[in-house]
Parts: structure tokens; sequence; C-alpha cells
């Protein structure tokens, strides 16, 4: 399968078109997902969402195609996102989604497939989403199931979506058992990264991408730990270099993974590292109260406290995640539920095997 081939070069005319107005370098940073039934680029560059329908239709070319935008962005970024379709050829409809964790159910897949029904979108014709985790997890969803699969395109613009759920074909909605219980693994067609529309995020929600960074360093880039704890402050500023650094740095790691191991019977359970407890803890507290970043800043902190006391790492690793959560705004600790609810809610997580939780844990910075 090969890993992850990094570039910054001139764009092939099979890509995406530079903007006529030369406002944005005319390169582009590609990331190469080759898995064995399928292959597909994440594209990263500031301004890219201007060239979002050139990107979309060197890919999965037809009259018709579908946008799906977080209500959250609609108005600002959904119609640069439009336009830029339709400057591509595309028959735009386009749809809205409430944005929140609290959205992410099967009623509003049900919602979606009305729109996609009501145009009469054919199978070749792509379905894009245009927002955060719970947008690109929904829409994701009902493209993986609207006529058994239609060609499907991630357009993030949360950091969280950027450097994690974007990346990887994992989509689905929760139900009130509990998170990402129904779902499906449906690859995108193409990922389109446009690091400027950071700019535009509310603070707490660039905290919360914050966190899945943090994660990915600690599982596997002691490195990228060193970048964010210098950093940090130019990233909570939306400095583009900065951002736009991170975000390459993050996408490389998630590549590298999901190549690996695309369905998670391996080393993509890494990637779960303080899940099982926030998938718990947002479950008990309730969707919306604590975001997703926040709870996997919790359940971060909680695994390697867990891991100390097992003698699996050292004092330092609980000492530096909980700074490192910390230096970035998001919480530390929280009034949770039960032990006795936040068990059960566990014991309904999908790492379940045997009917026994799995937990992963740190050894050290960068290694679990």
């Amino acid at each position: 399968m090969g890993g992850a081939r990094r570039q910054t070069d001139p764009l092939s005319p099979d890509a995406v078109a530079a903007s006529g107005d030369g406002a944005y370098p005319d390169v582009m940073a590609r990331l190469a997902i080759e898995l064995p039934h399928h292959r597909y680029d994440v594209l990263i560059e500031p301004g890219s969402l201007d060239r979002l329908g050139e990107a979309v239709r060197a890919r999965a070319p037809h009259a018709e195609c579908a946008l799906f935008c977080d209500g959250a962005v609609a108005g600002t970024l959904g119609v640069r996102a439009q336009s830029a379709l339709e400057r591509a050829g595309y028959r735009v409809t386009v749809g809205r989604l409430e944005p929140g964790e609290q959205w992410k159910t099967l009623d509003a897949v049900r919602d979606l497939y009305d729109v996609l029904l009501g145009a009469r979108l054919e199978r070749r014709a792509p379905v894009i989403a245009l927002g955060g985790g719970v947008t690109g997890d929904t829409v994701g969803f009902a493209a993986a199931t609207y006529l058994r699969g239609v060609p499907f395109v991630q357009c993030p613009t949360t950091l969280l979506a950027m450097v994690d759920s974007s990346v990887g074909g994992k989509v689905g909605v929760n139900v009130p058992q509990g998170k990402n219980l129904v779902g499906a693994f449906h690859q995108p067609v193409v990922v389109v990264v446009d690091p400027l529309a950071l700019t535009t995020l509310p603070t707490r929600e660039l905290r919360c991408g914050l966190a899945e960074c943090i994660k990915h360093g600690a599982i596997r880039d002691a490195g990228l730990l060193d970048f964010i704890e210098r950093e940090h402050a130019s990233l909570l500023a939306c400095d583009p270099d900065a951002l736009t650094e991170l975000v390459q740095r993050n996408v490389a790691i998630k590549a590298a993974v999901v190549m690996a191991d695309e369905r998670e019977s391996g080393v993509r359970a890494h990637l779960n590292f303080g899940h099982t407890f926030a998938h718990a803890i947002e479950a008990t507290v309730g969707y919306g109260e604590l975001l997703h970043g926040e709870a996997v800043g919790l359940g971060m902190i909680a695994a390697s406290v867990l891991a100390r006391r097992l003698g699996v790492c050292g004092d330092e690793v609980p000492r530096r995640l909980r700074e490192l959560v910390a230096s970035v705004g998001l919480p530390t600790v929280a009034s949770l539920p039960s032990d006795e609810r936040l068990l059960e809610a566990m014991s309904l997580d999908k790492k379940v095997a045997g009917g026994r939780l799995r937990f992963v844990l740190p050894i050290a910075s960068g290694a679990c």
C-alpha cells in the first residue's frame, strides 16, 4: 500500500485549477490515501474552497451534485462553495443541516434522503459535505446508503474535522444508546481542506480540534506535541502558517494509520485514545453539554491516569497531557455522572470485545 506521499508542487491540469485572481499560491499540499480498493487525495491549501468545483469535477464528473452545509457556515462558506461548484458546470442541489452533536441522528439522515430523492440525484452524482465533523459523518452516512453508495466529498471547515473525521471513511450517526453505533465505511473521492476556513471558527471549536491534534501526537509523534506546546498561542490566534502546518502534520499521521488499517482491526484502534472515556462522558452528560473535543481532552487525561496506575507509563505522561490540554484552553476537570452510569455507557462502546472493555493506553509521549 505504501506510505503517505506528501507533496508541494504545481497543480496538474486534472487536479484543481488556480483561481483567476491570483489571490492564492499555485501550489497545494497533497496527501495520497492509497487503499487496496480505492485511492483518493487530501488537498490542503489556503483558498482551496474557491476551487472546490474543479477538484470535485476532476474526480466525480456529472451534470449535478448535492451540497449539504452545516448551518453555521451555510451563509458564508456555503455561498462560496456553491459558486465554485456552479463555475465548474454543476447544477447544485443545496441542503442545510443543523450544527451540533444532538442533530447527528437517523432522523437527520432521513431528511437528507428526502432532499436527494426530491432532486432525483443519480448514482454517479457527487454529494459534498461542507462543515464540521457532525456534518461530514451524517452526510457521509447518507452518501454511503443512498442508491447503495454515491461519490462522497469531504470539505471540512472545523479543525476537528480537518485533522480527524474527514479522513478515513468512517461515517455514521448517534443513537440514544451511544455515539456512532450506526454507521459504515465509505471513503471519499477527495477531501478539500481550506485552512483559512478556520478563521471563521468560534474559539471553543478551535480548541476542540486541538484536542484531536494532541491525540495524534500522543499516540504517534512526540514532535507534534512539541510543536503544539511551542505554537499553541499562534494556533489559537489563527496564524495561517501555523494552522496549515498543523493540519498537514496531523493529516499525514491520520493517513498513515488509515492506510495501515482501514477497517480498525489493528493499529487504527490507536486513534481511539481517550475516546472510550470521551464517548461515555458525552452519552451520560448529554450531547452538546460538553463538546466532543472537550470530552476527548478529559478522556485522554483519564486514559493516561489509568495507564500510570497500571504501571504502563510513568508520571510524566499524564502530567504532560494535562498541561497540554490546559494550555489550549480545554477543561481538565468536569462534573460527571456516577461511575455506574459511565461504566454502563462504556459497555456499549464499539471497542468492546468478548464482553470486555479495551482501552488504548500511552506507554510514553508519542507511543501507545
